[in-house]
């Protein structure tokens, strides 16, 4: 398909804008990158290489509102001037996932959630890799998805999707979609109201026909009881760890199951590659696809078991001195933490803190009465966690950097004792992003 001629605008130059600049290239688009803010040295020099326009720290109103189409990066809101103007001059505005998503006719698995995304991501990529399909690994992970569909020539592709990305799709179809959990996050670009997110989640499925499978927890009520679940034409099926199921997968005593053509599948639960609960659930997840996409049960079984986890996402690092560090830094709002808390078998000093997102600290009470000796907080505003717990644990400490941080909470640790950074937040105030975050954090345990 040729787009000659047409003039488009990439808004953001990260990964994702990069990407979407080269497959509009590919297909014949006049481009134009703008990105509010400074470049990264390596997107610089891609752009250039591809001898693609671009511009940083300032957005050209006329050579923006020039433009057909927009394709917006994630990280912009949609209530920024230049997308209001965009808005009221008619110029479609996409998500690379949506714009990249209408070159390519691959068959597509998208995964969303609160919490999970990630690792069931890599999990299901793992199965599918491990079963000798040519797939590629997009969205909040990996390269970009318009970059893979403009090099690459993938038949299966396994997507990651935020609540951001599903904002700009309108076409975009997922042949299996998975909606994992819904809890409240990101409620400010929702105008604080948590109808508008579960909405922008359940976009996952929107464009589903009948020959395509919604996967869903059986065991989260605002999944379960909201209204936009019977919209969908899509066949559903269900995961739980809560009850047994007739389809779908479960938990069946010391097994784990999974039927979706009434050949079950079973392996022993605690053969699994990462611990909780709340992981049985991602691997349930991912065993649906394989299971459906007719992936022998060997080969599920044992991608189930060597799956080696996501970096950041409850990853154990190393032990100094007798106290294990866990680096969790994608936990970036409160459920990841109550999550990794949930996992924790030895006392824990917390590591908590960054960009509040308007949490309720209280849905953690019982675990931190249950398992956290200490919490070390950190981060430009530490006041609201510290009002919260001030008086729920033996020990609290402020601090103001990461190095800071480490250092407390291994002066609380003692030997057996495990030093637990989730954060509970975003990362934005002291660290480019959640990987920053914990990189620091495993660079200043080194340095013990």
């Amino acid at each position: 398909m040729s787009e000659s001629g047409k003039h488009i605008a990439i808004l953001g130059a990260g990964e994702s804008g990069v990407g979407s600049a080269i497959l509009a290239q590919s297909i014949g688009f006049d481009v134009w990158v703008s990105d509010k803010g400074e470049i990264k040295e390596k997107y610089k020099k891609e752009l250039n290489k591809y001898k693609i326009d671009w511009e940083e720290k300032q957005h050209t109103e006329s050579k923006i509102l020039n433009a057909q189409i927009i394709v917006k990066s994630p990280g912009i809101p949609d209530n920024v001037p230049i997308i209001q103007k965009a808005k009221e001059s008619g110029i479609e505005i996409v998500s690379e996932i949506e714009f990249a998503g209408r070159y390519t006719k691959a068959f597509i698995i998208g995964i969303t959630g609160s919490n999970g995304k990630t690792t069931t991501t890599m999990w299901t990529y793992h199965m599918l890799k491990n079963a000798g399909l040519n797939v590629g690994l997009a969205g909040n992970v990996g390269y970009s998805f318009a970059r893979q569909v403009a090099l690459e020539d993938f038949d299966y592709y396994v997507i990651e999707l935020s609540s951001f990305q599903l904002d700009g799709m309108y076409t975009f179809r997922c042949n299996i979609a998975m909606l994992l959990n819904i809890t409240p996050d990101h409620l400010d670009r929702y105008d604080n109201k948590f109808e508008n997110y579960i909405a922008s989640k359940f976009r996952i499925t929107q464009n589903q026909t009948d020959e395509d499978l919604l996967i869903i927890s059986a065991d989260d009520p605002v999944l379960n009881q909201n209204e936009n679940l019977n919209k969908g034409k899509a066949r559903k099926l269900q995961f739980s760890t809560e009850k047994e199921l007739k389809k779908g997968a479960w938990l069946q005593k010391e097994k784990l199951m999974i039927n979706t053509d009434n050949n079950p599948f079973d392996m022993i639960y605690t053969k699994l590659a990462l611990d909780g609960k709340h992981n049985a659930a991602n691997g349930m997840a991912a065993g649906i696809a394989a299971d459906v996409l007719r992936i022998s049960k060997d080969n599920i079984r044992e991608s189930l078991i060597t799956f080696s986890g996501v970096e950041h996402r409850l990853e154990p690092f190393i032990s100094v001195r007798g106290v294990e560090f866990i680096n969790d830094s994608k936990a970036t709002n409160i459920n990841s933490t109550w999550y990794a808390l949930e996992s924790m078998r030895k006392n824990v000093v917390w590591i908590a803190g960054g960009v509040d997102k308007g949490n309720d600290y209280s849905e953690l009470d019982q675990l931190v009465a249950k398992k956290v000796k200490a919490i070390v907080c950190f981060g430009t505003d530490n006041t609201k966690i510290i009002e919260h717990f001030k008086d729920k644990v033996p020990q609290l400490i402020e601090t103001y950097s990461m190095e800071e941080a480490v250092k407390q909470a291994f002066l609380l640790g003692r030997k057996g004792d495990v030093v637990l950074l989730s954060p509970a937040c975003a990362s934005f105030d002291l660290f480019d992003n959640y990987e920053d975050r914990g990189n620091q954090f495993k660079m200043c345990v080194r340095e013990l």
